[in-house]
């Protein structure tokens, strides 16, 4: 992957006027984040800016300056369309339409490429990262607002600079971002410590489940817990994160019931190991240590079929590496 050059995108942003920004259904911090930093970026700008979350914006995100610009549909004429923190255009839920992207900034190793200008960076740790890095080489300037969008998004996606990706130049970002004006103690208490009470109702769920074989941890959340719970939202409210701290676990995966006969699947991995191809392989995307998929079927169907070929990836990776025999960064009982 070579990113589109800085210069490209810098005229790209100069010489458009209406912008409509997209990101991913089930947007996490990296995506509200990304979409709110360079939304308002570009905004002080004095451009025309549209913002679109298919689902909208979750509770927890709600404390950030701008996040009431956000829609669910596109309401007006654009001349340009910006897809952020999605590996292929499914991910936006149908938003755009038929309608190329202009530009895709990413920083997914599974992205498509699928506009006409691409940034992707799959060695960044967020697609907040990568703006935090680039917009002033694109023209536009990070006031206090922009800052707290994006360090949400850092602090998010590295799990609380926990991700084996994290490095120094992932906390000198941070700390430009504090420098502009963000308080990480706040951002990072609402991003990942706090939960509301329905939310941790609904982990109770799952957990009563909890199941573990072979080394994969596995939980289940029915369409019938998120009733009982009386949560609002469509994912896991993150508890896949829970999941993947559990010890004697290389893999950890969550199955969450969607309508309509689908399933939202999420997989962890343990550093030395690489779920973003079974993701791929279901038609999702992701990172080598987090990936996710949508999966028509049943929740029993699903399942069965993810927890097969997931054993299967592992026992491959850990048979080419030496995962857990001291050639990787791993344990194996």
């Amino acid at each position: 992957m070579i990113p589109a050059p800085d210069d490209r995108i810098r005229q790209f942003f100069s010489d458009k006027q209406r912008f409509v920004i997209i990101s991913h259904i089930r947007p996490d911090g990296d995506a509200i984040g990304s979409l709110l930093g360079l939304g308002l970026a570009l905004k002080n700008a004095g451009k025309d800016v549209q913002l679109i979350l298919s689902d909208g914006v979750p509770a927890s995100f709600r404390h950030l300056p701008g996040h009431e610009l956000i829609t669910r549909r596109i309401k007006s004429d654009f001349d340009a369309a910006i897809i952020l923190d999605c590996s292929d255009l499914g991910r936006t839920g149908g938003v755009l339409g038929t309608r190329k992207p202009d530009l895709n900034i990413d920083h997914h190793i599974t992205n498509l490429e699928f506009a006409e200008l691409n940034v992707v960076h799959p060695e960044s740790e967020a697609t907040c990262a990568i703006l935090a890095e680039k917009l002033g080489d694109w023209g536009l300037v990070i006031s206090q607002p922009v800052a707290r969008a994006l360090l949400t998004g850092v602090v998010s996606d590295t799990i609380g600079f926990r991700t084996s990706n994290v490095t120094a130049h992932t906390l000198r970002l941070a700390a430009k971002l504090m420098d502009h004006g963000a308080n990480l103690a706040e951002l990072y208490n609402r991003a990942l410590v706090r939960r509301s009470f329905e939310a941790v109702l609904y982990w109770g769920q799952c957990l009563v489940k909890l199941q573990r074989e072979n080394r994969i941890t596995w939980g289940t959340l029915t369409l019938q817990d998120r009733q009982v719970a009386g949560y609002t939202g469509n994912d896991d409210a993150d508890l896949i994160n829970v999941l993947s701290a559990v010890d004697e676990t290389d893999m950890a995966v969550i199955f969450v019931e969607q309508r309509e006969m689908k399933v939202k699947v999420s997989w962890r991995a343990q550093p030395g190991l690489d779920v973003s191809k079974i993701a791929l392989s279901f038609g999702g995307g992701g990172h080598p240590a987090a990936a996710g998929a949508e999966i028509p079927g049943s929740l029993a169907e699903v399942q069965a079929r993810v927890l097969q070929a997931t054993q299967a990836a592992l026992v491959a990776q850990k048979t080419q590496s030496g995962y857990g025999n001291g050639n990787g960064n791993g344990s194996q009982k």
